[in-house]
């Protein structure tokens, strides 16, 4: 994917670890040392404010560039070809309940473990922080939502959920159309193959952009951040763990009949990629490269399961409510039972989808979380100061979520070549 000799796993981690090192040390000499003006400002100014967060942003917007055109050329391959549309229904019934079935027990976790370990039962509750709760849509507003009255409107909002409907029905419209639609399949598919190239790219300064953000993030923050809230944010990082390597990897093993460990060697890149992003869309195209070459997948099932995982699929989000709902139940003593419990479980699964399309959904789901079982949403602002480093771990695990359902999808409607699946001569090139 690059010209180095190192592979972009290997340069991505070397990237994460000396900008958060970079940045820890940023942090230490603007907050920790007596520096002159000068020099504090020239750090932080300068140096942090200045250089590091253009250069950080202006690769997370090189990424969120490639989204939209990637998704809706790939999906229009994907369902134009006559053998792509055939299925799709039944593709879309079992990656949407797959979905739907991994946040269930990613939340079902985190109320577990939430209770067992008791993040918030010696927590001290602060009046002074507080969090401004958005509105929530409708459900019903939501769904109608998901048909565009204007595709390129769609687009230039990134409302993804409408630009993959749109994509489909142009797919199929070309499929139908006979031998003049195969002369504009033709068009879409040699655009897929430079927007491809394209993706290969952007990645080139990967580990610059990646360097960037996480020197931000500890800059700013520093190590100390975590301390106040330990327990919480460890509850949350192990269920995070336990549900990829352990939900995720019996998806892969008993239902897709796949090897777990060829499948983390070869997504390796994308989880640390998206770690540090912290954004599922912005990792979109990585995802599908690398889910289409170097694990088999049929571009017919994975232009569709891909996007739509990123749009939909929660489980780090989920489990982040389960174990901040159990935290903030038990730092004001209330106690949920049964029924608040079932209550949190379907409230998140169906927020994962109602929520989709909403800048800072997991903090509103949270919100609409909290209403359901009686909590005040404002408690919401005990957590929000570990929630940026949890939203890069969760991240992770959403983007590995997605790519697990796409090659169990992909396997059970024979569009998964296990050949490629199974070369360990290409994990890491």
């Amino acid at each position: 994917m690059t010209n180095s000799k190192y592979s972009l796993t290997t340069q991505i981690l070397f990237a994460m670890v000396t900008g958060l090192l970079f940045g820890g040390v940023m942090h230490y000499l603007t907050t920790g040392m007596t520096l002159g003006m000068g020099l504090t400002s020239f750090i932080q100014d300068f140096l942090v404010d200045g250089v590091l967060y253009s250069v950080g942003k202006i690769f997370i917007n090189s990424l969120k560039l490639l989204v939209v055109p990637l998704v809706f050329i790939s999906l229009v391959c994907g369902t134009c070809n006559p053998a792509g549309g055939a299925n799709l229904g039944r593709i879309g019934g079992k990656t949407f309940c797959l979905y739907l079935f991994t946040t269930a027990v990613a939340v079902t976790l985190a109320l577990f473990f939430g209770e067992l370990i008791q993040p918030g039962a010696e927590a001290s509750l602060s009046t002074g922080m507080s969090y401004q709760v958005k509105e929530a849509p409708m459900l019903k507003d939501v769904f109608i939502k998901i048909f565009p009255s204007n595709p390129f409107k769609a687009m230039a909002e990134g409302n993804m959920l409408q630009v993959i409907v749109f994509s489909i029905l142009l797919g199929v419209s070309i499929r139908l159309s006979g031998e003049k639609g195969e002369h504009v399949a033709n068009t879409f598919h040699r655009w897929n193959v430079v927007i491809m190239k394209l993706v290969e790219v952007v990645m080139l300064i990967a580990p610059i952009g990646v360097f960037s953000l996480i020197a931000v993030l500890f800059a700013q923050k520093g190590f100390g951040f975590i301390g106040d809230l330990a327990k919480y944010f460890f509850t949350v990082v192990f269920v995070l763990l336990l549900h990829a390597t352990g939900t995720l990897t019996l998806l892969l093993t008993l239902l897709g009949k796949l090897n777990p460990i060829t499948f983390v060697a070869k997504m390796r890149p994308v989880i640390m990629f998206g770690f540090s992003t912290a954004s599922s869309g912005a990792t979109l195209p990585l995802t599908m490269k690398v889910v289409e070459e170097k694990l088999g997948v049929d571009n017919k099932v994975a232009s569709f399961t891909v996007p739509l995982g990123a749009t939909i699929n929660m489980d780090g989000t989920a489990i982040m409510q389960g174990v901040a709902t159990a935290f903030i139940a038990q730092a004001y003593g209330i106690e949920l039972g049964m029924v608040g419990y079932l209550t949190v479980i379907l409230t998140a699964v169906l927020a994962s989808v109602g929520t989709a399309a909403v800048p800072g959904a997991g903090m509103i789901t949270l919100a609409m979380v909290l209403g359901q079982v009686g909590l005040p949403a404002e408690a919401i602002g005990l957590i929000i100061g570990v929630d940026r480093l949890l939203d890069m771990i969760r991240t992770a695990v959403n983007i590995m979520g997605d790519a697990t359902v796409t090659c169990v999808v992909a396997k059970s409607e024979g569009h998964l070549d296990q050949a490629v699946f199974d070369d360990t001569s290409i994990t890491n090139s």
